[in-house]
Order: C-alpha cells, then structure tokens, then sequence
C-alpha cells in the first residue's frame, strides 16, 4: 500500500482527503497533543484533590460564611460549551473529506459559542472576586485556582481555534488537517476538564 502523503506533500483538497483515509496510524502532531493534554490533566486532577482535601478536613465548605455556588448558571454555561464538541467534531469531519470551506465555518461557530462560554464564565468569576477574595482563606484560594485554570485553558484553546482558521482560510492541507485534529482533541480535553471542574466547584450546593 502506498504510505499516506506527508504534510508538505498533501497540499489539495482531493489529496488531503486521500491521505486522510490511507492513514492507519495517528500523526506525531497528534500523539504531541495528546502528551500535552497527559500533563495539563494531570494538574487538574491533583487541583481537584487538594479541593476535597480541603473540604474534609474542614469543619464547614465554604469557609468563613462564603455563600455555597449559585447552581443553575454554571451548569447552562458548561453545557454550552459541551454543545461546542459537535462543530469541533463535524469540522475535523469535513476537514478529512476536503471541505475546507464546511471544516472553516464550522470551526468557527465552534469559536463563537466557546468564546462566549468564556466571556459568561470571566463575568461569574469577578462576580465572585468582588463577593470574596482569594486570599480570604483555603476555600476562596482553591476555588479562584481552579476556576482561573479552567478559563485559561479555554483561552488558550480559542487561540488555536483564531490561528487555525487563519489557516484554513487559504485552503486546506494535510499539515493544517493534522493541527484541526490535534485542537480538536485539545477542546475534548476541556470540555471533560470543564464537567470535572463545575461539578467540584458546585459540590456545596449539590
């Protein structure tokens, strides 16, 4: 069987869709990605542990009479973001096929709806800042830590998906195929860090 092109060498839509479909192993770009996401979720778990630590070996959550977490907002919001997966997923889709046009605009109502995510979340989040501070004690601290994480995380991802379709504004090639497939396993990551991260956060109403 003829080896799937390289990056360089895919450089057409036809071309991008045929080396997608000839390629049996996942590309280095990706296998990158998912080294990344090992890390990132690796802190997120032990930022999650330290908040139940915390929390059982308190004698109340939250501490020094910080009212439990508003429920309803946090949970629409996240499900906003988790409604994002399915343009992400149907962009790398269409990406293989060649359609760089369908992978760009869904790549971009992926954007829209993640951006807003974030926009809504830094507004409950200096809500909160003006309600209690982080340095008020080892609830406030955890909470803000784990919180800020998240949203940087989102941010980050909203950069990539602004580079990528940059990218794919001037056509589709393996190389840009192969950088859709590794944000888009970078937005799956969030978006399961983001139930982790809203059920702890909310777990004193709960």
């Amino acid at each position: 069987m003829e080896a799937a092109p390289r990056s360089m060498e895919a450089s057409g839509p036809a071309e991008v869709a045929a080396a997608a479909a000839r390629r049996r192993a996942q590309p280095s770009g990706w296998w990158g990605m998912a080294l990344l996401i090992a890390t990132e979720a690796t802190l997120f778990a032990c930022l999650i542990a330290t908040y139940y630590y915390l929390r059982f070996n308190a004698s109340e959550w939250p501490l020094g009479g910080i009212e439990p977490p508003a429920v309803v907002l946090p949970l629409v919001f996240t499900g906003g973001l988790l409604a994002a997966t399915i343009p992400v997923f149907g962009s790398v889709a269409a990406a293989k096929r060649g359609a760089a046009g369908r992978a760009w605009w869904l790549l971009t109502m992926a954007t829209a709806i993640q951006a807003t995510y974030l926009g809504l979340q830094i507004h409950l989040f200096a809500g909160d800042l003006n309600t209690f501070s982080p340095q008020e004690n080892a609830y406030s601290s955890i909470y803000f830590t784990l919180l800020g994480l998240h949203h940087a995380h989102v941010a980050v991802g909203l950069a990539l998906d602004v580079w990528l379709l940059w990218k794919l504004a001037r056509g589709i090639t393996n190389y840009r195929l192969i950088g859709l497939r590794a944000v888009a396993l970078y937005w799956y990551f969030v978006n399961v860090a983001a139930v982790a991260v809203v059920l702890t956060q909310l777990s004193p109403s709960l």
